[in-house]
């Protein structure tokens, strides 16, 4: 009888599509990096490429550019006379699932579906671990038969079964909520300061969570603003698009802004989240801008607290991710959330999605009445 035998192992060799989702999975990190510019990214691409060797004789640059056309990632667009290459919508859909498969990737292959759960038992639509006793209005399928036949075994003995009303004990079910969303994005010139990108990762767990709550929980809203010197309410189609400016942190402007969104929303569970690194330097004020980038300004700290009061009064829990590590900054930040009674992490940027996650989940319990 012959044993195992073992051989040399020789991988097989990699076809043109393997080597074309090799590069289409960076190239959409240099698309988020680039803000969408279809043009810099492929020259980035061509660099890494002439550095790290990424492609061979059989398939180069050139070739996943012709499969990206035809795949129907990119398409040639006129603008004031020029052609230009821009991406497709089927390319910012595919950048929203590489997002969400990176950074919350191990809830997408959970089992559990749909909508978000509450701490309160009673006619949801989920079976939970507690058990009761039954009562009148539980239906068939609540009824848990093992715990049921063995109360009639443990009642009436096993020589001659029987099932009584009162043996029979019932799954509990958990009630489902909806919740609200809003994400404020920080895209003061802070944000790509000191030759450190911070608005790529914001960008990419903003398209993560956007991707998660259309694909498990599609009866949640999700609403992205962005600040700096004012504040703006931006598409999803426009997120990776989105470019850090010349601006000052107006955090008020942004506040202002996801409160009146969020009033207008029906559900009871509401939350915002701030991504941000930096200190608040701004107030707008009729026309004209109060700023003031030298420390923490009383005037513009006053009237940020002031907001987060107003947030807790309304249920709506603020929690802020900052990356930063200043001491003062770390101060403000405590003070914001103990007004707010919010949560706050600093974040380092590898971090950042795990955490967004982590209060997610968390904060979707919270402020059912």
């Amino acid at each position: 009888m012959r044993g195992h035998r073992f051989l040399k192992y020789t991988p097989p060799e990699q076809g043109a599509n393997s080597k074309f989702n090799q590069l289409f999975d960076i190239f959409q990190q240099l698309l988020l990096m680039t803000s969408g510019d279809v043009s810099e990214a492929m020259s980035w691409l061509s660099e890494l490429d002439r550095q790290y060797t990424l492609t061979n004789d059989s398939y180069g640059i050139g070739d996943f550019f012709d499969d990206l056309k035809k795949k129907g990632y990119i398409t040639e667009e006129k603008q004031d006379g020029e052609s230009r290459i821009v991406m497709t919508p089927k390319s910012e859909k595919s950048i929203r699932k590489s997002a969400l498969d990176e950074i919350f990737g191990k809830l997408k292959r959970s089992k559990s579906g749909g909508n978000h759960h509450t701490p309160h038992m009673g006619t949801g639509d989920e079976l939970s671990s507690d058990i009761r006793q039954f009562q009148f209005g539980d239906t068939l399928d609540q009824i848990s038969m093992t715990e049921s036949i063995k109360n009639a075994q443990v009642n009436h003995g096993i020589g001659d079964f029987m099932l009584m009303e009162n043996d029979l004990e019932v799954v509990e079910r958990e009630q489902k909520t909806t919740t609200a969303t809003v994400v404020m994005i920080d895209i003061s010139h802070s944000m790509i300061l000191y030759g450190e990108d911070r608005i790529t990762p914001a960008k990419k767990v903003a398209l993560a969570l956007a991707e998660l709550i259309r694909t498990k929980y599609p009866k949640d809203s999700l609403d992205i603003i962005v600040f700096g010197n004012d504040a703006w309410q931006i598409q999803l189609k426009d997120l990776p698009y989105l470019e850090v400016g010349p601006y000052h942190t107006n955090t008020v402007a942004g506040l202002e802004l996801a409160m009146d969104i969020l009033r207008r929303k029906k559900t009871r569970n509401k939350q915002i989240f701030m991504i941000t690194d930096g200190k608040p330097t701004c107030l707008k004020e009729g026309i004209k801008y109060y700023k003031n980038s030298f420390g923490l300004d009383r005037k513009i700290i006053s009237k940020t607290l002031t907001l987060a009061a107003q947030c807790r009064r309304l249920d709506i829990p603020v929690t802020t991710f900052m990356i930063a590590t200043d001491p003062y900054l770390k101060q403000f930040v405590q003070n914001f959330t103990q007004v707010n009674n919010g949560r706050a992490y600093y974040s380092n940027l590898q971090g950042l999605g795990g955490f967004v996650l982590e209060d997610f989940q968390r904060n979707r319990r919270k402020n059912v009445k």
